[in-house]
């Protein structure tokens, strides 16, 4: 059974964007296994909770993810 496992910020993805993953993951399955892969594909949006995030040592919150990256 394919699995694919997202995790985002809690409150960074509306339902339609979640929905959007779940579909997309869903078909890229499909693509590399055929048609046979749809019916067995789970896909998992986790929401993780500010301070659930940490990357260098340094916890991450959904505001710092949102600013601009600078570029």
């Amino acid at each position: 059974m394919p699995f694919a496992n997202f995790k985002v910020p809690a409150g960074s993805l509306d339902e339609k964007q979640k929905e959007e993953i779940i579909i997309r993951a869903t078909q890229l399955y499909v693509d590399i296994y055929g048609e046979r892969a749809r019916a067995t594909t789970l896909v998992l949006v986790e929401e993780v909770t500010v301070g659930g995030w940490g990357i260098g040592g340094n916890v991450l919150t959904l505001a710092m993810l949102q600013q601009p990256s600078g570029d």
